[in-house]
Formats: structure tokens, C-alpha cells, sequence
């Protein structure tokens, strides 16, 4: 992908399951920026922290990697230090539908190196997860405050229902840049943009182990489903692939003029 003073290119990576996710990154994201011309990166990194939550030392790490922005979902709150990391960086986000007496930030206006204003909103989806604020009228606020510094919004939305996501999508076609889905851990084939300028993926996947059931060790997860009884969440180790997508959005406008998947190393189809 080339990039000109006209258009900036974003790269989003899938979350980022425990060490094996934390180690491809560290090991392919310096080319991929170089490769695809990145101007800002942002990354998912509610499973930094061994699969669960996101440790202040995890998110130093990412950073130190180039990575822009840290996005996170419901498994965030799942380690109580993840609170502390929330609210103490504005790089770091958390879903901007939970109720306000959670600390952190739900979305933010960051600059890159040339100067070019990023607006980034986080938020989580609501069916079939926890029942919080609307994530409609959350972003619509986050949009109305972006909106005043800049043209480019990206919005990481975390969610369970596909429905949920692609309703979101036609919802914010033409008032936002790109729409991208985390949460499912399983990366689907619709990368697309929309009629009036939105590029849409309705799940990026993760980057982690896929010798596993979305990143937990087959053993422990097949007996959660057979025994209908927690069972302690390992993080896999084999297999691990990491997946996002390149945007490339036009400054003036916002407009997301081309959508790129990445998933790396692709997936093997035969034996």
C-alpha cells in the first residue's frame, strides 16, 4: 500500500492473545509497518496478560513496538491492576458504553509523528454480553467530540453478534472512517467499504495461538463445554498467526479508500 500526503495508512491488529501473541508481533510488526507505509497503529490488547486483562508492564512492551493505541473489551476488567493501567494512559481504552464510575477513557484524539489527528473510540457490543449503556448513543457522543478535531475516526467495536456488528457498520456509514470487530477471536472474510465511505471487517480475529478454542488449551476448554463447569483458562502456544487489517483514509474526508485483511502466516488448507 503507498501513502501520500493526502491519505494516512492504519494498521489494526487483532487481539493480542498472552506471550504467543505479544512474541509474533514483537517479531513481524517492525516490517509490517515498513511494508505497508503505517503512519498509526492500533492494537487490541484486552489478552495481553496471559490470555486475561492487560498488565501496565504488557501495554510498555506493545508500545515500545510501535503501536499507537491500546483498544480492550470485557476480559479487561478481568484482572484487577487492568484498572489502574486504564486510568492512568490516555493511549490505553477501555469500552466507552461501561458505566462512567469506571475509570479509564473510552475514546481519544491522538496525533502521529507528521501531526495528523487520529480519532479512536472503543466500545462493546451488548447482545449476548454484558447489558451496559447503549454503544449506539455512546459513539454517537465520541463522534460529536472527535468531530471537532478531526475527519478520521476508527472504532474498534467489541462485540459478540455479527448482526450487532454489521447494524453498527450501516449505522455510522459516512459519519466515521472504519468500523472493525474484535471480540470472537475468529477472523471473517467480509472486509469491505461501504457506500459512503466506511471500511468494515466484521471480526479481525486475534493474534495468538489457533491450535486452541480461541486461544485457550483445547483440553481445558473441551471440558468446560462437556462438564458445564469452570475450568482454569491456559493460553495455547502452537500455531499462532497474527490478524488485522491496513486502511488506508483519506485526511480531508475521513473516507476509507481501500481495506487490506492480513492474516500472517495465512491459515494452512491441506496436509
Amino acid at each position: 500500500m503507498t501513502n501520500s500526503a493526502k491519505n494516512i495508512n492504519i494498521l489494526f491488529i487483532g487481539d493480542i492473545i498472552g506471550d504467543p501473541g505479544f512474541h509474533i508481533v514483537s517479531t513481524f510488526l517492525k516490517g509490517l509497518l515498513e511494508k505497508h507505509k503505517i503512519d498509526f497503529c492500533i492494537a487490541n490488547g484486552e489478552n495481553l496478560a496471559d490470555g486475561k486483562g492487560l498488565s501496565e508492564e504488557d501495554s510498555k512492551k506493545v508500545f515500545a513496538l510501535g503501536v499507537d493505541v491500546l483498544t480492550t473489551g470485557n476480559h479487561v476488567w478481568d484482572r484487577w491492576d487492568s484498572r489502574k493501567v486504564l486510568s492512568s494512559n490516555k493511549n490505553i481504552l477501555r469500552p466507552i458504553n461501561y458505566p462512567k464510575e469506571n475509570g479509564g477513557f473510552g475514546f481519544g484524539v491522538f496525533e502521529n509523528k507528521n501531526k495528523i489527528k487520529v480519532g479512536v473510540i472503543n466500545a462493546q457490543g451488548r447482545t449476548f454480553m454484558q447489558p451496559i449503556d447503549d454503544p449506539f448513543k455512546s459513539i454517537d457522543f465520541a463522534i460529536s467530540k472527535i468531530s471537532e478535531e478531526t475527519k478520521i475516526i476508527f472504532i474498534d467495536f467489541h462485540a459478540e453478534a455479527t448482526s450487532e456488528k454489521i447494524a453498527m457498520s450501516w449505522y455510522l456509514d459516512g459519519r466515521a472512517s472504519a468500523l472493525i470487530g474484535t471480540h470472537t477471536h475468529t477472523p471473517t472474510a467480509d472486509a469491505k467499504i461501504l457506500p459512503t465511505g466506511l471500511g468494515y471487517l466484521t471480526d479481525a480475529g486475534m493474534t495468538g495461538p489457533y491450535d486452541s478454542v480461541i486461544g485457550m488449551r483445547k483440553d481445558n476448554a473441551i471440558q468446560r463445554f462437556l462438564k458445564q463447569t469452570p475450568h482454569k483458562y491456559e493460553t495455547a502456544i502452537n500455531d499462532v498467526h497474527l490478524c488485522g487489517v491496513v486502511l488506508q483514509i483519506e485526511i480531508e474526508t475521513g473516507k476509507c479508500k481501500s481495506i487490506e485483511q492480513i492474516i500472517f502466516p495465512t491459515f494452512t488448507t491441506t496436509q
